[in-house]
């Protein structure tokens, strides 16, 4: 009898242990308790942490102390400092829909840990690149298209360097809660840890990514494709 009660409690214990691994993150609290900053920018002088990717058909600005990204080719504006893991990215951005030419709602996008495999200097191909996403895969990368496809879809890539840029199905989300709201501003973060990365719009869970030969360096990037977008308050994190 006293084996069988051992037994149960056992596995009462294993359960409450699968239970609590499972718990969901609260990232406002992680960032409380566990976080640094590191870097911001509330975009109300420059561009002097940036490298900006575009053609001359792209307009970047600062309007009313936030970045202004008004695209019709195609650009992704470059943080300058390598992020590490454990760390959390954290972003607010909107898309524009105000009658402009590229004002269609769609395509709040990012790239983060990237690294540009046989290269020691990551913006040496910036003039070449501009802004054309297929000079992109062949980087190593993390890569959200947040409310892309005219607002239909939000997906994730692993760009594992070698040109592909494989999907898969249990990343591709059509929730009306992962999509743009226009002229409203979208609350991101990136939570990279040590063993999996976690990505909150608005803090609710959109990824639990788990890569067994996971990204834990490299560049952030927003990016966007004939769409207008601002971003505003932007902040890294380490985590203790």
């Amino acid at each position: 009898m006293k084996s069988i009660k051992t037994l149960t409690l056992l596995a009462i214990m294993t359960c409450a242990g699968i239970a609590q691994a499972q718990t969901s993150i609260d990232p406002q609290v992680l960032i409380h308790d566990k976080g640094t900053l590191l870097y911001s920018d509330d975009f109300s002088q420059d561009f002097d942490q940036w490298v900006i990717e575009k053609t001359d058909k792209t307009q970047v600005s600062l309007i009313n102390q936030e970045l202004d990204i008004d695209d019709s080719a195609g650009v992704t504006i470059w943080f300058k400092e390598d992020i590490q893991t454990p760390s959390v990215i954290e972003f607010n951005g909107a898309v524009v829909v105000n009658g402009g030419p590229n004002d269609r709602g769609t395509d709040f996008n990012f790239f983060w840990m990237a690294q540009e495999p046989g290269s020691s200097d990551f913006f040496k191909k910036s003039a070449w690149r501009g802004g054309d996403m297929r000079k992109y895969d062949p980087m190593r990368l993390y890569y959200i298209g947040y409310g892309a496809n005219n607002n239909s879809t939000t997906r994730f890539r692993r760009y594992p360097g070698d040109g592909t840029r494989p999907l898969l199905p249990e990343y591709d989300v059509s929730e009306k809660a992962f999509m743009n709201t226009p002229n409203k501003h979208t609350n991101i973060k990136i939570v990279n840890l040590d063993d999996k990365i976690l990505v909150f719009a608005n803090d609710k869970q959109l990824y639990e990514i788990k890569d067994k030969s996971q990204f834990k360096s490299g560049k952030f990037g927003f990016r966007t494709w004939k769409s207008h977008l601002r971003v505003d308050d932007f902040k890294v994190y380490s985590l203790d």
